[in-house]
Parts: structure tokens; C-alpha cells; sequence
């Protein structure tokens, strides 16, 4: 009975941290750590700045590799409800242009995600990519205006560029010209931590 009552207990005080402090990211390879040894990857690179800059977050990372805006609209509402995030990062959309798909299809899926996690009361932040010129001039300029024209409209925080410095520089590109590799982990977490770090209010302490 004891060990009953203080299950109850623990559970009562960790579910409203759990609900405050969580920043949940959505995403595919390039958040899962495709190709990266594990722990090594912008992701974990997030935990450790936030522990180490005494921000009192946890971060849930539902990155799966291969996934597209399809799959998140699946996921997402589960996700909200289970974790409560007070920030969700939306990395999608990559997989989806790779396959050619129209581009009002892919902004329409974003903005659902989009939708679902304001609905649920929680910070955007939207992370964009760009498409390989080989997809032609009229699709890589829609695919890359499409993230900055969600975050305008829905009045979200967005990150156009989230390879920049990396996507260019085959030194930080794994051998398939598509994922980064170790080395740009670090340098994707810097593009993201600037926009991010105005979302999740001062540290605990300096």
C-alpha cells in the first residue's frame, strides 16, 4: 500500500513538468540522427546546452527517418496528448519534395501540423530545407518559399535555412549529398538555438 501511495505521489508532482517543459520535435533523418553514432546528433547536442545553460526542458524526439508530412499528421495528435509540449520544433517536408510532391499538398500538410500543435497550446517553431537544384527552378523556389510563407501566416517562428553551412559544403555531407554528417551537428544546433532559445523563457540561473 505504501509503495502504491508513493507511485500516486511521484506521479502527481512530475506530470505538470512534464506538461510545462517539454519541447517535442518532429521530424525525419536529419532530427533522428541518421548515420550519426548515437548521442551525437543535433538533438543530443540540444539536451546537453540545455543542461548545461540550466534550462529546465526536457526534449522528447519523435524523429523518424523516412517519414513525411503524411506520417506526421498521423503521429502528431498522439504526441500531443501524450507529452504536452510547450515547444514543438516541426522538421518536415524533405522526404515529401524528394518524391515530387505538389507543393500545395505539402504546404497544406504542414499547416495542419502546424494547426494541431497551436490547438494544443504550443509553441511553433518550423525548421525549412531546401531541394537539390536538380528538381528545376519552378519546384525548388516553391518548396523553399513554403516554410517562410507558414511561419507569415500563422505567425510562427520559423528557420528558412536549416542546413545553412552545411547543405553547400560536401566536407559536412555524408557520402549521399543528403544527410549531414557529424561534423554539421553541432553547427545545425547553432542555426536552430538562437530562434529557439526566445521560445523557452530564462534559464533557472545564469
Amino acid at each position: 500500500m505504501k509503495k502504491i501511495l508513493v507511485i500516486l505521489l511521484l506521479s502527481i508532482f512530475t506530470l505538470p513538468v512534464l506538461a510545462e517543459n517539454t519541447i517535442l520535435i518532429l521530424g525525419d533523418s536529419l532530427s533522428s540522427g541518421y548515420g550519426i553514432e548515437p548521442g551525437k546528433n543535433w538533438v543530443a547536442l540540444l539536451k546537453q546546452r540545455l543542461t548545461d545553460r540550466h534550462y529546465p526542458y526536457q526534449v522528447i524526439n519523435a524523429s523518424i527517418s523516412g517519414d513525411t508530412t503524411s506520417d506526421g499528421l498521423s503521429r502528431l495528435p498522439g504526441l500531443l496528448k501524450q507529452y504536452h509540449p510547450a515547444v514543438t520544433i516541426i522538421e518536415m517536408g524533405g522526404n515529401d519534395g524528394l518524391r515530387g510532391l505538389q507543393i500545395t499538398v505539402i504546404k497544406s500538410n504542414l499547416l495542419k501540423l502546424i494547426q494541431l500543435a497551436v490547438q494544443a497550446k504550443s509553441q511553433v517553431l518550423l525548421l525549412g530545407v531546401r531541394m537539390p537544384p536538380n528538381y528545376g527552378h519552378v519546384y525548388t523556389q516553391g518548396f523553399n518559399d513554403i516554410f517562410s510563407g507558414l511561419a507569415k501566416d500563422n505567425s510562427i517562428h520559423v528557420i528558412p535555412e536549416f542546413l545553412k553551412g552545411v547543405d553547400e559544403d560536401p566536407n559536412l555531407m555524408q557520402p549521399d549529398g543528403i544527410h549531414p554528417n557529424a561534423l554539421a551537428q553541432a553547427i545545425l544546433l547553432d542555426n536552430v538555438w538562437p530562434v529557439l532559445v526566445k521560445l523557452l523563457g530564462p534559464p533557472t540561473r545564469n
